[in-house]
């Protein structure tokens, strides 16, 4: 939408009846709004170069090829192409240097550097042979390309193997790319030598609108972190509709029964509506979305591991274990597959083969913290508490503020009866997350079993300033104020809520403590 208003603010900088006369207020708007687009998208960029095509084609009329002559040929060619005199080169030059401002910026924020990313993001990257990064890069160019023509086979990722890498001439997907450049070279052919100014114009356009934004994501410029997404063709959808239209209303002149064409055209945009209504459905939940992708992309270890995720959020144990078991295999790297997996089968109490997935992770990725911290919890439950304590405390290296590492940690030395380091790593916890339920309220109960019942009435009130209407914290500070023989300061704390259950509780154990 960005993109689009940056081009509706462009059109209202230059007076088409007239030509010379142009706003640079509106030209600079349309840079602000190509500005505001890129922090949303980075493709957002890409618009002023469409502003500057769509200038100097339909507002100035330019002819590429005879441009590109004059220019071989050293010719005068401002003067003789009007560029000055229109004005076309100052807003060029307006939006070029809006750009390329924009990018030093962006630049500067992202720290002066490409972000990261791995080959299982975009394997022909990372290939050796520049035959093998170019034949796939155009082979991915063909596949964007029929998505746009044919977007039946949608997929939310297409990374992790979905799209194995061409590695020789011999594979049948060169065909593709073949007609891909077969297509592209025709209609550049035609923008350029076609004798119709108007036919040179109108393919210039689309091809302008469905080339430029799609460079960003094309590798030429810096590697990208996916193969193919679908979200990068929707600017270039725009020249696509220009090319078809106009390749309709070509075919309508020269056919004899118009109402065929008619029908078909009517049959392809009622077939793109229904994919469209059924995709947006797709979209609704994630269940659908992913189990969605299992039929385009059997390959991709993502799919698997989200579908698996999904299933266990839902508590579907036995089938998520399915997936996540799948997702390891097609990627044996997967660590965040075997993370969770790890985990359910920590839950299912199968805990050596949980120890070793999660030893693989993190012997794959050693600064994975969430694989450290549950590989110290099957530590702990196998008994093996020097281990364990040594995972925790390698966990919260790789992460410093991670108050659910700090709680695992509590409960290993209070097992180990080192109460004072127990205290001290639930403390750690609360200071890091204040409304950890669980390190308040083994805090409270650890204090209460050792008879500290009046530190431990202290941390249950500062606990409760924090958490005001936590049941279990609630009946803990019940239990010591108790001990404490405090039963009035018990009412008077828990009439003042709305929970009448805990209120209940405390009348069961005021009776029971008056009894005894």
């Amino acid at each position: 939408m960005l993109e689009l208003l940056s081009s509706v603010a462009f059109c209202g900088s230059a007076n088409e009846m007239e030509g010379h006369n142009f706003s640079v207020f509106w030209v600079l708007v349309s840079v602000l709004l190509g500005a505001i687009a890129m922090l949303c998208k980075e493709q957002g960029i890409t618009i002023l170069g469409l502003n500057a095509v769509f200038d100097a084609l339909v507002i100035n009329k330019l002819n590429i090829l005879e441009f590109i002559q004059k220019l071989l040929r050293k010719d005068k060619l401002l003067e003789s192409a009007g560029l000055l005199r229109k004005g076309l080169l100052f807003r060029i030059t307006l939006l070029m240097s809006g750009g390329a401002s924009i990018l030093y910026i962006r630049w500067r924020i992202m720290g002066t550097g490409p972000p990261a990313f791995t080959e299982v993001d975009n394997p022909a990257s990372f290939a050796d042979s520049l035959f093998v990064r170019a034949i796939n890069y155009n082979y991915y160019y063909s596949l964007n390309a029929w998505l746009l023509l044919c977007p039946w086979w949608l997929c939310f990722d297409w990374s992790m193997g979905c799209i194995p890498l061409i590695k020789s001439v011999s594979d049948w997907r060169i065909i593709a790319l073949a007609a891909l450049w077969f297509c592209l070279i025709g209609l550049i052919c035609q923008a350029l030598c076609s004798e119709d100014s108007y036919k040179r114009r109108i393919l210039t356009l689309g091809l302008g609108f469905l080339i430029i934004p799609f460079l960003p994501a094309s590798n030429l410029f810096f590697r990208v972190g996916f193969v193919v997404a679908e979200r990068v063709i929707y600017l270039p959808s725009i020249g696509y509709c220009i090319l078809f239209t106009y390749g309709f209303s070509l075919l309508s002149k020269q056919a004899k029964k118009k109402k065929i064409l008619a029908v078909a055209v009517l049959g392809i945009l009622l077939m793109n509506i229904m994919r469209c209504a059924l995709r947006s459905s797709q979209w609704r939940s994630e269940e659908q979305l992913f189990r969605s992708a299992l039929s385009v992309c059997p390959l991709n270890a993502k799919v698997h591991y989200n579908v698996g995720k999904n299933l266990a959020d839902k508590g579907n144990q036995s089938a998520a274990i399915k997936y996540y078991r799948e997702a390891v295999r097609l990627n044996p790297k997967y660590v965040h597959a075997m993370n969770n997996l790890g985990n359910i089968l920590k839950e299912r109490n199968e805990l050596q083969e949980a120890e070793e997935l999660l030893s693989l992770a993190v012997q794959i990725q050693p600064d994975f913290a969430a694989a450290w911290m549950n590989l110290g919890i099957v530590q702990n439950s196998l008994r093996r508490f020097e281990e364990a304590e040594q995972s925790y405390w390698t966990a919260i290296k790789h992460r410093k503020k991670y108050p659910d590492c700090y709680y695992n940690l509590g409960r290993l030395y209070a097992d180990l009866n080192r109460h004072i380091d127990a205290l001290n790593a639930w403390r750690n916890a609360t200071v890091l997350k204040p409304e950890h339920s669980l390190a308040w309220n083994n805090m409270i109960i650890l204090l209460d079993n050792t008879g500290n019942l009046a530190q431990a009435e202290a941390v249950g009130r500062e606990a409760l300033e924090l958490i005001p209407n936590d049941h279990s914290l609630m009946f803990s500070l019940a239990n010591v104020l108790g001990k404490s023989q405090k039963y009035k300061k018990v009412y008077e704390h828990l009439k003042t809520t709305s929970h009448i259950a805990n209120i209940f509780i405390c009348f069961n154990r005021l009776c029971r403590h008056q009894c005894m």
